[in-house]
Order: structure tokens, then C-alpha cells, then sequence
């Protein structure tokens, strides 16, 4: 882990800053989001600490936050009330708030491919498109028949989002069409969350309380799944695509785990990596869009973390067996990871073994030795 900070409230959800590589924004509400206040944090990294630099007070939860693709200085925040803000941190000013929601809106998300356009989610089971230019919204998108978790703009495609539901679908839509131009029965539970790959427009991943991430392919949807991930023990809350590796993905659940997962290694092994520093339901997690390998985090313990899913780990083409490593603990280490073996023709079980701790071993390997010492002078020729 790179950098903890503790807030005064429990953390729904973060997004790294697309022009600042060290400012986070950090959605949270109070009492688990149920009653009391909420906050919209802006967080920036200083050395190995992370202060907040500019904090929103609301009069109810706050659960999701976008930067705008347009100006470092802007950001859209939704509430339990049913609205959407959107904030100028330079000025410290309130740009526009709107209140069409006639409930909590769950989910925000600023369009990358138009820059333009933002969609909001909401447990009315509603979706609808704005333009910061606007007084109003300008599409609304009702065919779910239970609330909405999450709306994801393509990154791909200027006018295709996606919407997850708890009537258990995910449903692409199209500006330019009233319905949904597909529908996905992902899950046999609600679907809370959902990404699409940064490297391939068909490719897209689903999470779901069923405790499962799913991998699909839109043009082969008939056929189900191409992946069906499974390691976390609860829920999974959100779930989100690499911008620096095709296939990688991060999950953040209610078992109090983030995992990382590379699917493209080996899909029936499922293999993952699980980081269990958090003490509550870790809701928010998101890829830092310059810095690879790196993660924010944000739990109902109050907690905001960044932290690093992986060391750089490079083999010598000079030295055989020779490794060196770096992480972000500031150390760099080499190492030696084998050691020479060679078998005895005169004598039968007898081996000889030479490392770089500058020692030689001889081993009787039919039957274990209490503990042999290091034989010296073996190997001078």
C-alpha cells in the first residue's frame, strides 16, 4: 500500500483525476448512506500521504463522481436526493444542480469518446443524458423494470452507453434510438456494476450480488459468457477495466476484497490476486490513468487508499538465474534464483550443489542428514 487516509465518512466510490496523475475524487456518505450527510472529497497524493484539498458538504448521501473529459477543474457528483451537481473546484462554486431523479441517483459517468455528455442512474429505474450547456436533460431511458446500479459510457463510441439493473440485465443503449439496443440477462441477481474494455469496443465485463464477474462478447451474446470469474465471497460492487492492459480488471466487493484479475492468462484457472486491507464493504475502486499498476480504493471503514497491484521483475541476459526487482517500498534488490545441481556418477545418491552465497554442499539425498555444512574448496578448480 502506497498511501491510507482516514475520512470522516464511509467511501461509494472514486475516480482518478484524467489531467492530474495525484487528485482523486472520493464520493461518501454517512451511516452507511442510509441517514445523515454526505461529501464530495478532492483528495490529492503528497509524497506517501493523501490530504483533501476541496470538500462538498450534502444534506444527503453521496454516492457516485465524474471528472469532465474538458476541464481539470470540473467535476458532476449525484446525491440521495435525486440530484446531479456540477462543481467548479478552481472557483470553488456550484456550476449547475439539477433534480429530475425522484430518487437516489446511483451512478454518474462523463462521456470520454464526446466529452460532452454525462448519464445518470437512479433507483427509479430511470437513466438519463445531460449536457453541462443545458438547464434540463435533454434524453431520458426507462425500460428497467427495478432501480439502477450503474451507467457506463463506451469508450469507444460517443453516443452507446450501458446501464446495470436489479432486474438482473444489462441494456446498451444508442442516442439516437428511444429503446435499448440490446439486453443482456447477465445474472440470476442484480447486477451492480459493470466496465467495458478500453482496448476492445465489444468486449465487456459485469458484477453481480450472485458474488461472480462476467466476461462478455456483445457480438456472441447468444452463446453466454466468454469468462465467469470467481474468488470473491460476497457481492461484488464494482468492477473495472485496465487503460494500460487489455485483459486486466479490478473488482471491489462486499467481502472486503479487491481482487485483480488477468483473464487472458488462463480463463478456467481464474486466477487473481487478493488485497485485504480493508476492514468493511470496499465499494469504489479505479485504475490510475498514468501511473500502471496503480489503484484507488475507498471503503465503508472510512478509508481512502492508493496502492500498487504489482512489481516490475526483469531476468539478467548477462547473468543466468539472475532476477532484479523494483517496487514501490523504494527498494531495488537482485537476487540469484537457482542454484547449480550436479549428481555423482562414483557415488549413488551423493549430489553436489555451488550457490551464490559462496557455498558448496555435498548431500547424501537417500536418507535426510540432521544438517550438512557447507563443504569448501570442492569447486576451486
Amino acid at each position: 500500500m502506497l498511501a491510507h487516509s482516514q475520512i470522516e465518512y464511509m467511501g461509494y466510490a472514486l475516480e482518478w483525476c484524467p489531467f492530474n496523475s495525484s487528485r482523486l475524487a472520493v464520493s461518501a456518505a454517512q451511516h452507511f448512506g442510509i441517514v445523515g450527510n454526505g461529501a464530495q472529497l478532492i483528495m490529492d497524493m503528497k509524497g506517501k500521504s493523501m490530504m483533501t484539498t476541496h470538500k462538498e458538504t450534502l444534506q444527503d448521501g453521496c454516492y457516485d463522481c465524474t471528472w469532465s473529459q474538458v476541464s481539470e477543474n470540473h467535476i458532476a457528483y449525484v446525491g440521495g436526493d435525486g440530484s446531479l451537481t456540477l462543481l467548479d473546484i478552481a472557483a470553488k462554486k456550484k456550476l449547475q444542480t439539477y433534480k429530475e431523479h425522484s430518487a437516489e441517483v446511483y451512478s454518474v459517468d462523463w462521456s470520454g469518446a464526446n466529452k460532452r455528455y454525462i448519464v445518470t442512474g437512479a433507483w427509479d429505474s430511470v437513466a438519463k443524458v445531460w449536457h453541462p450547456d443545458r438547464g434540463s436533460s435533454f434524453r431520458t431511458f426507462d425500460e428497467h423494470k427495478n432501480c439502477i446500479y450503474c451507467t457506463v459510457w463506451s469508450p469507444h463510441h460517443a453516443e452507446i452507453f450501458a446501464s446495470t439493473s436489479g432486474d438482473c440485465t444489462v441494456k446498451i443503449w444508442d442516442m439516437n434510438d428511444k429503446k435499448s439496443v440490446m439486453t443482456i440477462p447477465a445474472h440470476k441477481y442484480e447486477v451492480l456494476s459493470m466496465d467495458w474494455s478500453k482496448y476492445d469496443a465489444n468486449i465487456l465485463a459485469t458484477a453481480s450480488v450472485d458474488k461472480s464477474i462476467k466476461i462478455w462478447d456483445r457480438r456472441n451474446i447468444g452463446k453466454g459468457e466468454i469468462a465467469n470469474l470467481s474468488g470473491h465471497e460476497l457481492a461484488v460492487r464494482r468492477v473495472k477495466f485496465s487503460p494500460h492492459k487489455p485483459m486486466v480488471l479490478v473488482s471491489a466487493s462486499y467481502d472486503m476484497n479487491i481482487r485483480v484479475w488477468d483473464i487472458k492468462q488462463d480463463q478456467k484457472a481464474q486466477k487473481s490476486k487478493c488485497f485485504e486491507h480493508h476492514t468493511e464493504f470496499v465499494i469504489g475502486v479505479d485504475f490510475n490513468n498514468y501511473m500502471e499498476n496503480v489503484v484507488g480504493t475507498c471503503s465503508w471503514d472510512e478509508t481512502v487508499t492508493y496502492m500498487y497491484i504489482h512489481i516490475c521483475l526483469n531476468i539478467s541476459i548477462c547473468f543466468k538465474n539472475v532476477v532484479g526487482t523494483c517496487s514501490w517500498d523504494e527498494t531495488v534488490t537482485y537476487m540469484y534464483i537457482h542454484i547449480c545441481l550436479n549428481i555423482s556418477t562414483c557415488f549413488k545418491n551423493v549430489v553436489g550443489t555451488c550457490s551464490w552465497d559462496e557455498t558448496v554442499t555435498v548431500l547424501d539425498i537417500s536418507k535426510p542428514p540432521p544438517k550438512m555444512g557447507a563443504a569448501t574448496g570442492l569447486m576451486d578448480k
